[in-house]
């Protein structure tokens, strides 16, 4: 049976979506599944509204192009939701992940979703950076969330790709911060 998972990053330039979407990917191939990653962006200055997208899937990956219809949205920045319908295209049993203090009740009523098979999820995921990395990075503490709001893998992982990838640049501190932030969003995430 053929299962893929297309995921759709909203972030404004600067956030690392276009980081945390490579990293899904990433992680999804060491689970031997195959995977896509792509921005989309120009030449956007600093905090300028982008997307990125995500593909895993258990056989190979025929198609090339942006995704219109998400299996799962996340926004790294709750100030988007104003300007940027997130919830375009999403399929009926999809999750919309937000970073937000905001429950996943108050998120439903925003985005017009009353109603709708559509689960929403909220993460602290700025609070959480801001706590472990020292500064307010939601990329990492987001994919914790959403690979727990989407059970699309387990925490271990993700640690372990982190681990990987993160030992060839950075400290052991910041490799533990990392690890931290992504295992306590994978433990707080709020899903409705």
């Amino acid at each position: 049976m053929q299962q893929l998972t297309e995921i759709r990053w909203h972030a404004r330039a600067g956030q690392g979506a276009v980081t945390a979407a490579k990293l899904v990917a990433e992680t999804a191939l060491e689970l031997d599944q195959y995977m896509q990653a792509m921005p989309e962006y120009g030449p956007e200055r600093m905090g300028a509204p982008i997307k990125a997208f995500t593909r895993i899937s258990n056989v190979p990956i025929e198609i090339h192009c942006n995704i219109e219809n998400p299996d799962a949205v996340v926004v790294l920045d709750e100030t988007l939701l104003a300007i940027v319908d997130v919830a375009e295209g999403i399929r009926s049993n999809g999750v919309i992940l937000v970073n937000t203090c905001k429950t996943p009740d108050a998120l439903r009523a925003e985005l017009g979703l009353q109603g709708s098979s559509v689960r929403v999820a909220s993460i602290d995921a700025s609070g959480i950076s801001l706590e472990t990395l020292k500064r307010d990075m939601p990329n990492t503490p987001m994919i914790g969330a959403l690979a727990k709001a989407t059970e699309l893998f387990d925490v271990a992982p993700i640690v372990s790709h982190l681990t990987k990838t993160f030992g060839k640049k950075f400290s052991q501190e910041v490799i533990d911060a990392n690890i931290a932030s992504v295992t306590r969003a994978f433990e707080e995430v709020s899903v409705g």
